[in-house]
């Protein structure tokens, strides 16, 4: 059985993402000569500076939040290094700056040596040499004409550098310069007004080329019941799906729309918000209008004449948005969406087939060049649940070309999986010849197919992925290293010729994995909605919030909905939502319970349930020992994760504790319970921040964790049921793996049967030998 453990993995992508993220605001300018760099504290909130009489806005971004995580190492006669960044749709660069951190090799000859820097390919500026500055670590600001950017741009700091003026060697060890990854771009971008069209959706609302957080309030007319709340539950789902690694989080409102900012606003009948003029409800409808008070933003209207109309209307929108159009679109027919079907989620690997990269990542992200390329990364979800007793590890076909080399050298393609070495294919010469019999014999009666000059050598091979080297989130990660062969003075010249690929066509399979895992487990929900996801609709899960919620347990449950849909990739249009204690109905559902402020439902009627308790400032909570963790020993798959409870702490304090926590439910056996509970409406944001946040979302572990702002810990882990199925005979012995004592009762039960068996045989026998005997 896989460990379910939680990984940051959601930043991971932004490596490759063209990606745009907000820091702190400006502060001056400054020259454009070389100065010795300050140090620049990373910038951990995301912010923007507004520009006055809503002229638009300034930010600036790090190289880091741009995706490089570490310093860029220029070498080589012309390395090259960058990063990528884009625009929203709906914003035009007025102005953009680079304050450029580096450093460089007090080797280079400053006459025909420089730093160029490129946007688009085009040459920006170029940055001279000096020998008395080499080596130290210099900061420059560049102005880059906003006529140079468009909405998907690259940043390029490149490195032409000479050590001498006779025959060089092109990848000697003096030929080097380093940018740093905190060095900072600076944008002042304008607002463009975009028409009222349903066309643009998801634009402006949510916008690909932002890799913010998306923060988007949702807004209710009047207090919502159930059935809006599950059509706003729709909603944020499908902005979550679209938001990926950007995250997103929904704060909500009753009644009034934010005063700048786009928003989402759910209308029923002939309900009105202040401010604004809602469309009378003729039917389902979807409608996009401009912001009332702030001309540069748009509200998107989902309303309907009642509940039903409404939710018809949230899940048109989430599955039909790439067909509307017009400032109003009225739903006149709707098919309903059929049922998914158990761990069919769009982001996760199909358990029927194998998945080829190319479903995975796009195909121009599968290809490099260059002596020393970047990594190929293939991003991709495997279930929690994967069952790996007796089958440890997943296979994968990787098919790939490279241009090849003449002569026998050390160049490999290197396989990594979440930045851990698997394991090195070597790249066989293009004049490669095999040596053994059995290959001769085969290619003079099958030759292979001649490469005109300048083909990419094909090559394909197999390995196995290490199931438990695989959270749910994963990485795989391919780098070429081709080696530099070494010529003779005056012969040794780096060819710009190098390329190497790895084949969409190229497969991962998860088919014939069992699921089955030990729960209660907040990890695999931390990090895959387990089990709510396992139907990517969510069609057997319910929410169930107190009778009277308050703003935070709405925007509670909309974050949470945006998570399930960032992990799954499709909208939960099917999700169940309770309000108060009563469950009926719900009792073949797992629920996700919602509880806080001072009659959170539930808590209380299940209190034998709970490692924890919150009454006002008083609260208790059941702890883990180290003694625990020694008595499951003999149980390898479990032994690193059960904590069981061996003793409570009970105290008061008026500190607001949010507690996230995982049992078996009540109602029904094998069904699941996931309580975010906190005594305060206000500590329930500190859960939502800590699922995004993939620093703490990694300490979230075990059955119970308690939340204090920026803290986490993980205070029990009791395992007392399992979810999925196993094949009978996989089943039994799976069980008497886990129950020793049971297979030695088992065994001696086994021995002493057939020892009764053999004397009975034997005893007839031996009778029958007498009786012939005496005849």
């Amino acid at each position: 059985m896989t460990e379910s453990t939680n990984t940051p993995w959601r930043a991971a992508p932004v490596l490759a993402a063209a990606a745009l993220l907000v820091a702190t605001p400006l502060a001056g300018t400054g020259s454009a000569q070389a100065q010795p760099a300050a140090v620049q504290p990373q910038a951990s909130a995301v912010q923007s500076e507004s520009l006055p009489n809503g002229a638009g806005r300034k930010y600036q971004v790090s190289f880091r939040q741009l995706g490089a995580i570490f310093p860029l190492q220029l070498r080589g006669v012309q390395g090259t290094g960058g990063v990528q960044f884009s625009v929203r749709g709906d914003e035009v660069v007025s102005s953009a700056r680079l304050r450029l951190n580096y450093a460089y090799s007090p080797a280079l000859l400053p006459d025909i040596s420089h730093l160029r820097v490129m946007v688009n390919e085009q040459v920006v500026t170029t940055i001279p040499v000096p020998k008395e500055q080499g080596g130290q670590n210099l900061q420059r600001v560049i102005d880059i004409p906003a006529r140079m950017i468009g909405e998907f741009n690259r940043l390029n700091i490149e490195l032409i550098g000479h050590y001498t003026m006779d025959c060089e060697d092109p990848a000697h060890s003096s030929l080097w310069a380093n940018v740093g990854n905190d060095s900072v771009l600076e944008l002042t971008v304008s607002p463009l007004a975009l028409a009222n069209d349903l066309a643009f959706l998801p634009e402006p609302f949510f916008d690909r080329r932002d890799a913010r957080p998306l923060e988007l309030p949702i807004v209710f007319a009047n207090t919502p019941d159930a059935a809006q709340l599950e059509a706003a539950g729709t909603i944020s789902s499908w902005f979550g799906a679209l938001a990926g690694f950007r995250g997103a989080s929904f704060p909500a409102a009753v009644g009034q729309i934010p005063a700048k900012g786009h928003a989402v606003v759910l209308a029923l009948g002939t309900q009105s918000v202040p401010g604004l003029d809602l469309p009378a409800a003729k039917g389902p409808a979807i409608t996009v209008a401009t912001h009332p008070t702030d001309s540069t933003a748009k509200v998107l209207i989902v309303s309907g004449r009642d509940v039903q109309e409404l939710k018809r209307a949230a899940t048109a929108l989430t599955v039909g948005a790439p067909a509307l159009s017009g400032p109003t679109a009225v739903i006149t027919e709707f098919t309903q969406v059929e049922p998914r079907k158990p761990y069919d989620a769009p982001n996760w690997l199909s358990k029927d087939r194998p998945v080829k990269f190319g479903e995975l990542a796009q195909a121009d992200m599968l290809s490099v060049a260059g002596y020393s390329p970047d990594l190929i990364r293939v991003n991709f979800q495997v279930p929690p649940d994967l069952f790996a007793w007796r089958k440890q590890d997943i296979p994968v076909h990787i098919k790939y070309r490279y241009t090849g080399q003449n002569g026998a050298d050390k160049s490999t393609l290197n396989i990594n999986v979440n930045e851990q070495f698997l394991r090195s294919l070597p790249l066989r010469a293009a004049d490669f010849s095999p040596t053994g019999r059995v290959q001769r014999l085969i290619d003079s009666v099958l030759p292979a197919p001649a490469l005109a000059s300048g083909d990419l050598l094909p090559a394909e091979d197999f390995f196995q992925v290490p199931l438990f080297k695989l959270p749910a989130r994963s990485q795989l990660q391919f780098h070429y290293y081709h080696e530099l062969k070494k010529e003779g003075s005056c012969k040794d010249v780096l060819l710009d010729n190098v390329r190497g690929t790895v084949e969409p066509d190229s497969t991962i399979d998860i088919t014939g994995f069992s699921h089955f895992l030990a729960m209660p487990d907040l990890a695999a929900f931390g990090n895959s909605g387990f089990p709510f996801t396992r139907l990517a609709d969510l069609s057997e899960s319910a929410v169930v919030l107190p009778a009277r919620p308050e703003h935070a347990d709405y925007s509670a449950y909309l974050s949470l909905m945006g998570l399930m849909g960032n992990v799954t990739g499709y909208p939960a249009h099917a999700v169940t939502v309770a309000l108060g204690d009563n469950l009926q109905g719900l009792e073949d559902k797992d629920l996700l319970v919602i509880a806080s402020g001072s009659n959170p439902p539930l808590l209380s009627r299940w209190a034998d349930h709970l490692p924890f308790s919150l009454n006002g400032d008083g609260k208790r909570f059941r702890l883990s020992d180290y003694a625990s963790q020694l008595l499951n020993w003999w149980d390898p798959d479990q032994a690193s994760r059960a904590k069981p409870g061996r003793s409570e702490v009970v105290f008061n304090s008026s500190s607001s504790d949010a507690v996230l926590a995982g049992f078996e439910s009540p109602l029904r056996s094998g069904r699941s319970v996931v309580m975010l509970a906190s005594n305060q409406a206000a500590g329930l944001q500190q859960i939502t921040e800590a699922l995004r946040d993939p620093d703490l979302l990694k300490r979230i572990q075990g059955s119970a964790a308690v939340v204090r702002g920026q803290e986490v810990n993980s205070l029990v882990a009791e395992q007392t049921y399992h979810v999925g199925e196993l094949g009978a005979v996989t089943h039994a012995r799976w069980w008497l793996s886990r129950n020793p004592l049971a297979l030695v009762v088992l065994g001696v039960s086994a021995a002493i049967l057939i020892g009764l068996m053999l004397y009975i045989a034997l005893r007839a026998r031996a009778r029958a030998r007498l009786k012939a005997a005496a005849k």
